[in-house]
């Protein structure tokens, strides 16, 4: 694990993630930021092959 890793974002989207993690009752911007990415990697880690899943990222929007 990269414990204490720490990553940018840019001001607006950190301002969103803020106020949809207060909303959804989050203890915090890190706590809503690791379940979100938690959700994403578990329809990732579904795929059968590295085809399928830049097949999936594709439909996500996150390759093209």
């Amino acid at each position: 694990m990269f414990g204490g890793s720490k990553i940018k974002l840019d001001t607006d989207l950190l301002a969103r993630v803020k106020k949809y993690a207060d909303i959804a009752g989050y203890s915090s911007v890190e706590e809503f930021i690791t379940h979100a990415l938690e959700k994403e990697l578990a329809v990732l880690e579904e795929a059968d092959s590295e085809d399928d899943i830049r097949k999936k990222l594709q439909g996500l929007g996150y390759i093209s």
